[in-house]
């Protein structure tokens, strides 16, 4: 029925003119994200098309893949009508029908209007919302506000049910209401301003945001503090409420004269980001403690996984490994070609593990950020083989794993808004190691592998999986190349590179 969407292929937003005025609960999500977003979806950007990534693509269609699952469960139980309007959705709910399929409800005095994926007749004769949600919880602020709005719409106090991912079922009450009401004061408030809000810069929200060519200049034109690794867009505002408004500024600032605010406390978190802001201006490295790096032979270690599989349980579809020599044709892997194969890749990976542990001593298994070794943590639960000896090796006193994202955080000061892989990596003046694929990520290797598992020609199947491989080899090279960069700077017996 769904068909996988390449480059070629793009799923367009349009904001329908004749609703932008109208609070949806399908705002809720953008406005837990930014306001402004909201802002200029509602005003500047009404009725211009906006491309969707590849990654927000995907998760629409195992959505909806997720929706018409729930549909063929309710049909199999109920009478399902499907409505074309707001009308027709008013006049099959006054005959009563047992489920209505994308409803359409407005409350127009209100400025409320919802598309509720189901409602479903309640023995009382009045109907409840429901949605189907990929999420394993309906604690969400998003999921929460747009059940909430519905129940709003409706104007009754039956609880609202979402179907979520791991095929659950959960309801939300009057617990929400409190939500729902902040949510409509402020995007009344939204709607009413004649001028775009200020907001912050948000190094993780930013960069995948549509607006984020329109708002990156206006940030750096106001040396906004929150530009500023470890500069939370609410500290920038308490800072600026007393006069502190530029990186410039704070650059030049003493620790004794910067209040503690929201997450700026202490003398030792201040004198990092003030480090930080000289950083960003004079382009410098600051070393604030010695590097220290394990004896033995480095194997460099990263996993791609798929967040997105039939039973919502994270699939490790690839374990990668670069050992000695380190070039690309010292590339190992662990490749399994769906969810069927996860426990087979499992074992195989802590094999190879095995290998390399009886061929070097000591070991140590390199990776960038925590994420390596909670999901062997995770596998470990998984397959209850926390007491398996491999397992317990790598996770125990003296692991073999070694976070080199932690020397980077507590020795150094880079002129960098984050502290990603590529952030370091790619960073001409630092790393300056380029992957092979510019545009290549986590969340684009989740779209690749999801257009994998689907693809039946073999030739552009092989392909695809070429191109993963790629990327994960491009991933572990990176970290081979920090290892040897910070080695370098460690030789420096400056405070400053």
């Amino acid at each position: 029925m769904l068909c996988v969407l390449n480059k070629k292929q793009k799923l367009m937003t349009t904001l329908s003119k004749a609703t932008q005025k109208l609070i949806k609960p399908s705002d809720a999500a953008t406005w837990a994200s930014c306001l402004r977003r909201v802002w200029l979806d509602k005003h500047q950007h009404a009725g211009v098309e906006i491309e969707a990534s590849d990654f927000d693509q995907l998760l629409r269609q195992i959505g909806l893949k997720h929706e018409t699952k729930v549909l063929s469960r309710l049909q199999q139980q109920h009478e399902v009508h499907k409505a074309t309007s707001v009308e027709h959705t008013r006049e099959l709910m006054q005959q009563g029908v047992p489920v209505i399929y994308q409803g359409r409800l407005l409350d127009e005095p209100a400025g409320l209007i919802g598309y509720p994926d189901f409602l479903i007749r309640h023995e009382s004769g009045q109907y409840q919302p429901a949605d189907a949600k990929l999420s394993h919880s309906a604690n969400k602020k998003g999921i929460q506000i747009q059940l909430g709005l519905y129940r709003r719409i409706l104007g009754n106090s039956l609880p609202a049910i979402v179907f979520l991912g791991d095929d659950s079922i959960a309801m939300l009450g009057d617990e929400a209401d409190p939500l729902v009401d902040e949510f409509v004061m402020s995007m009344k408030h939204l709607l009413a301003l004649k001028q775009q809000p200020i907001v912050h810069y948000s190094h993780s929200k930013c960069r995948v945001c549509p607006y984020f060519d329109q708002c990156q200049p206006e940030f750096e034109a106001n040396q906004d503090l929150s530009l500023l690794y470890g500069i939370h867009g609410r500290a920038a505002s308490s800072l600026a409420a007393v006069g502190i408004t530029t990186i410039t500024q704070f650059a030049n600032s003493r620790v004794e004269a910067i209040p503690d605010v929201p997450h700026l406390k202490g003398d030792k978190r201040k004198h990092r980001a003030i480090l930080q802001a000289k950083s960003m201006l004079s382009g410098k490295v600051f070393k604030l403690n010695e590097i220290v790096l394990p004896e033995g032979t480095w194997v460099h270690f990263d996993i791609e996984d798929n967040p997105l599989t039939p039973s919502r349980e994270r699939h490790v579809y690839l374990w990668g490994l670069l050992a000695p020599p380190y070039t690309n044709e010292d590339f190992d892997y662990v490749w399994t070609d769906d969810e069927t194969q996860d426990y087979r890749g499992w074992i195989s990976f802590l094999e190879k593990i095995e290998q390399y542990r009886a061929q070097h001593s000591p070991l140590v298994l390199a990776h960038y950020s925590n994420h390596e070794k909670s999901t062997i943590k995770k596998y470990a639960e998984r397959y209850t083989m926390k007491n398996h000896t491999t397992v317990l090796w790598l996770l125990g006193d003296g692991s073999p794993l070694f976070d080199l994202q932690k020397p980077v955080l507590n020795s150094l000061v880079l002129p960098l808004q984050g502290y990603g892989l590529k952030d370091i990596c790619k960073h001409k003046d630092l790393v300056n190691f380029q992957w092979e694929d510019a545009e290549s990520g986590s969340q684009w290797s989740v779209v690749q592998f999801n257009r994998f598992l689907t693809e039946e020609n073999p030739q552009e199947k092989l392909r695809l999986k070429m191109e993963i491989l790629g990327y994960n080899r491009d991933d572990v090279i990176a970290t081979r190349r920090l290892e040897e960069w910070l080695r370098n700077k460690g030789t420096s017996k400056n405070s400053e590179f």
